[in-house]
């Protein structure tokens, strides 16, 4: 039964029919952050309940404690601070302010009406093709006996909230009051990191704006009591909302996951589930993800592969190109210059014949050159991947959590050091030298060394948290070691395509010959192969036998992608036997001359294609650990079809097109 919430105008207080308690609000005289209508519901205003002192990982539920825990003196600010909801300071009366907060999800009683969606884009004012809550299904059976099972999905507010140590711009706050994960658009430069590693795609990239907004819970609701609009809007009573751990009236389980739900090791949600009613063994979801649900033998339900498209292998060419194609060719053009420069330097520092030759000579500055151009033309395009690129310098400040902010420094220390190395280099030049005279202070070879030595040392680190931006537990075709031989292969195979571009041709001018340092970029091609191709077989023998979303990535990669992913492989395992094959014949004949440059110069282009390539696919392949879609709604397939046929550019579809 409703029951009419009737406010005082005189003391601002609400009273409750039956045994619901008057609660406090704030008092009408003083601003208010959240306005309460005078015929509220009973069931939209948060309930009085005891509160357990840890939650099922054993954090505490008072957030003050974690406050006092990592700085004292903040506990009583903390305690009483405002949020300045819409730049008010008014501090919201709400006793369990500082406890956290969760969502309680009872799938039974979901209808899949998507009323809860409509009021939060409502209250968000979200554009047709945004959405904080999503509501999507997975179902299974067979006639008569078919269910469905409808799924609520928003924000849940971790505990260990993986978006806010992602985000390199610190957009992100896990905040005292009421645990919620806070974000500020205005902050967000619109690189989406966050929508990659959050587990239930709640951080939403909005194409048209270029910045990330999702689920505030409400907060300015929750300071004078109300439960989140989601909660409030829920015709069937599947939502709830409380103090996480405290099972809502008329529920008597607590889960913490349920079919299509990602596993809540990654991130511990706040959010709890009841599922009572039987469902069959096997759930397929309606969206075009590969994937369906196995119960096991301790009923939960994992995932596993479901080949929606058959097995008959495609090229699809065309759908190599992607989103993400800015950081295909940041990553590839930063190893190839980390690459290229660490050969000839490393090189001619360690005194290897034909490579000290090249140091002297005026081509060096020339590849100095080539490599500061490179990594100079992937910062480009990199900060052209973001929805705000202007504000590509907000990228250093997470450098105490976020991969990418770490991977940006070193890239651009790297980029810093050769530059200085460059120009300290330049005296020295047979072509500069004379114009200056043979001036030049002896302490500016040994500085220049030094810098080299630290464009090495920036690079490599850079290298490092490059890969580390890609071992993504919510992605596991990316969560594999083979990211790191891929990444530091392609920086040792492309990194001699090239160094061998430069240093052979010069070398031939010269008159020096040339076997040293074919044998010495050839080395690095085929160690930077074999790197790539082990492991790109150990990652295809993991995906192969796994049942998870890196399985079902693995079954489009086989089938969407099947024959350019063969194309790949052939090209690959092509140029590593070329490869091999030359130096062997550089080790049995020596005195190389000008048809081995020339076989390196072909095996180098077939090398090039096979990195292009195998780059393309690692971002087009990947699919995430997102929660089920519906039919139209969240489902990649159809956006992508509403793309092709033209139903993007109506706003009222829900699907934009792919703009940066």
């Amino acid at each position: 039964m409703l029951m009419n919430v009737k406010i005082d105008p005189r003391t601002g207080e609400a009273s409750v029919g039956g045994s619901v308690p008057p609660r406090p609000l704030i008092r009408a005289t003083e601003p208010s952050t959240w306005e309460i209508r005078t015929e509220e519901q009973a069931y939209a205003f948060l309930p009085e309940v005891e509160i357990p002192a840890t939650n099922r990982y054993g954090q505490a539920i008072d957030l003050i404690e974690h406050v006092k825990a990592e700085a004292p003196h903040l506990k009583d600010l903390a305690s009483g601070r405002s949020m300045y909801i819409n730049e008010n300071p008014v501090v919201g009366p709400n006793p369990n302010r500082n406890k956290q907060h969760g969502f309680f999800f009872t799938s039974d009683n979901c209808i899949g009406c998507h009323a809860c969606e409509a009021a939060c884009s409502e209250k968000n004012e979200n554009p047709a093709h945004l959405a904080f809550r999503s509501v999507g299904y997975v179902e299974g059976g067979s006639f008569p006996d078919y269910k469905r099972m409808n799924i609520s999905m928003a924000c849940n507010h971790c505990d260990d909230p993986v978006c806010l140590k992602g985000c390199p711009t610190r957009a992100y706050t896990k905040h005292t009051e009421y645990g919620a994960v806070l974000q500020d658009p205005e902050t967000c430069f619109g690189c989406g990191y966050c929508t990659w590693v959050c587990p239930y795609n709640a951080p939403q990239l909005d194409p048209v704006k270029g910045q990330v907004s999702k689920c505030n819970m409400c907060v300015d609701r929750l300071e004078v009591g109300l439960k989140p609009a989601c909660v409030a809007a829920c015709v069937g009573n599947a939502l709830d909302f409380g103090i996480i751990e405290t099972v809502p009236e008329g529920r008597e389980q607590a889960r913490v996951e349920i079919p299509g739900f990602p596993s809540p090791e990654i991130t511990h949600p706040n959010i709890r589930f009841q599922q009572i009613k039987k469902l069959p063994d096997e759930l397929k979801r309606t969206d075009s993800m590969p994937v369906k649900y196995h119960r096991d033998e301790q009923g939960r339900y994992r995932p596993a592969i479901d080949p929606k498209k058959g097995h008959e292998r495609h090229w699809n060419l065309a759908r190599l190109s992607s989103r993400e194609n800015p950081l295909v060719l940041f990553t590839l053009s930063a190893q190839a210059a980390l690459g290229a420069f660490a050969l000839a330097f490393a090189g001619a520092l360690a005194g290897l014949p034909g490579f000290t030759e090249f140091a002297a000579s005026a081509a060096y500055v020339p590849l100095a050159l080539i490599a500061l151009g490179l990594v100079g033309f992937g910062l480009f395009m990199s900060t052209m991947h973001l929805g705000k690129p202007k504000r590509f310098y907000r990228g250093f400040n997470n450098l105490r959590h976020s991969p990418v902010s770490r991977e940006g420094l070193g890239i651009a220390l790297f980029q810093a050091m050769l530059g200085t190395h460059l120009l300290l280099s330049l005296p020295a030049h047979p072509w500069v030298a004379p114009v200056l005279g043979g001036w030049g202070p002896g302490w500016l070879a040994p500085l220049a060394q030094l810098t080299g030595v630290l464009a090495m040392i920036a690079g490599g680190g850079g290298l490092c948290y490059m890969t580390r931006c890609y071992r993504i537990k919510a992605r596991p075709f990316w969560n594999h070691w083979q990211v790191a031989t891929a990444f530091f292969g392609n920086a040792l195979s492309l990194g001699a395509i090239v160094a061998a571009l430069v240093m052979l041709p010069t070398l031939m001018v010269l008159g020096v010959a040339l076997q040293p340092v074919l044998l010495g970029v050839a080395a690095a091609l085929a160690l930077g192969l074999a790197a790539e191709a082990i492991g790109h077989a150990a990652h295809a023998a993991a995906m192969r036998a796994a049942e998870h979303e890196g399985g079902a990535s693995y079954y489009v990669q086989s089938t969407t992608f099947g024959k350019t992913f063969v194309l790949r492989n052939v090209l690959l395992g092509a140029a590593l036997a070329g490869t091999l094959g030359l130096l062997g014949w550089l080790l049995w004949q020596p005195g190389a001359g000008g048809a081995e440059a020339v076989a390196f110069a072909l095996l180098g282009s077939v090398a090039l294609a096979a990195a292009v390539v195998s780059r393309a696919l690692f971002y087009v392949l990947v699919i995430p650990t997102t929660m089920p879609g519906a039919f139209f709604w969240k489902n990649k397939g159809f956006e992508q079809h509403a793309r092709d046929i033209g139903l993007a550019h109506l706003p009222q579809v829900g699907v934009v097109p792919l703009t940066h």
